[in-house]
């Protein structure tokens, strides 16, 4: 394992452990909102100091930018680690077992490594790259479908902005139109996770931020998959949109996105 993968996985572990101790008390704490639909707790907070806490432990001159903190600035550029400490918060906040820590390092603007972790159901999604993607140790790749009929697909409603909802809808009837089916789970991290295990066959969301996707889309990479935006642009990484599949997957599901 690449050093700085197991430094990233130590954190996710450490964080995974608040979460944990948090669910089973979580009605013990008050939620805060952060705008439209969009909550944070003490929780969320105490996780991502913690992750960064134990990051810099070992790597004190590394740029960061979280979900909570945002942006810290470190001497060496070069590195930046992208953080979100409970990628599923509203999950949590209701008790739905079905959220995860997503921990992501870019080397000179490139994603290198990447973590997934559910504490949950103790499920480890890391990737490196040039190296593949593993879930527990053990090699996962992307699922490689011949069209959408064959498919189950993952996806997100426009929560923050519902005034939306009627352009997505529209996508939305078409794709569900042609595909096996569609879930929705809560949580861009682990969908991508799963779209990298062949657990989901694709994924498409609108109005996200490169935290949201950052360790799940070089999981994705690294597993067989393809990542774009809803144009097929291959960098979305800050562009607030996010299609996840092979190539056939992807073709079928920007047809009716862009």
């Amino acid at each position: 394992m690449h050093p700085m993968l197991n430094i990233a996985v130590r954190a996710a572990r450490v964080a995974g452990t608040i979460i944990v101790r948090g669910f089973e008390k979580r009605d013990d704490f008050k939620k805060e909102s952060k705008g439209a639909n969009d909550y944070v707790t003490q929780i969320d907070k105490e996780a991502e100091q913690a992750i960064i806490h134990k990051i810099q432990q070992s790597y004190p001159d590394h740029c960061f930018l979280g979900e909570e903190s945002g942006e810290t600035a470190g001497k060496d550029t070069d590195f930046q680690w992208i953080i979100d400490p409970l990628d599923g918060t509203t999950n949590f906040v209701k008790g739905i077992p079905h959220f995860a820590v997503s921990i992501a390092l870019l080397h000179k603007g490139r994603l290198d490594q990447a973590v997934v972790f559910d504490p949950i159901r103790g499920e480890l999604f890391t990737a490196s790259r040039g190296q593949g993607a593993q879930l527990n140790g053990y090699r996962i790749r992307a699922t490689k479908p011949r069209d959408l009929s064959e498919t189950i697909l993952a996806t997100a409603l426009p929560f923050k902005n519902k005034g939306q909802f009627g352009e997505y809808a529209l996508s939305l009837n078409k794709i569900f139109h042609e595909c096996g089916d569609i879930r929705r789970g809560g949580s861009a991290a682990l969908d991508l996770a799963y779209v990298a295990a062949g657990r989901h066959d694709g994924y498409w969301e609108r109005g996200i931020k490169a935290w949201d996707i950052a360790a799940g889309e070089l999981l994705v990479r690294e597993s067989g998959g393809l990542v774009t935006d809803f144009k097929g642009g291959n960098d979305p990484l800050y562009k607030g949109e996010i299609v996840a599949g092979s190539v056939k997957v992807i073709q079928g599901l920007v047809k009716h996105l862009k």
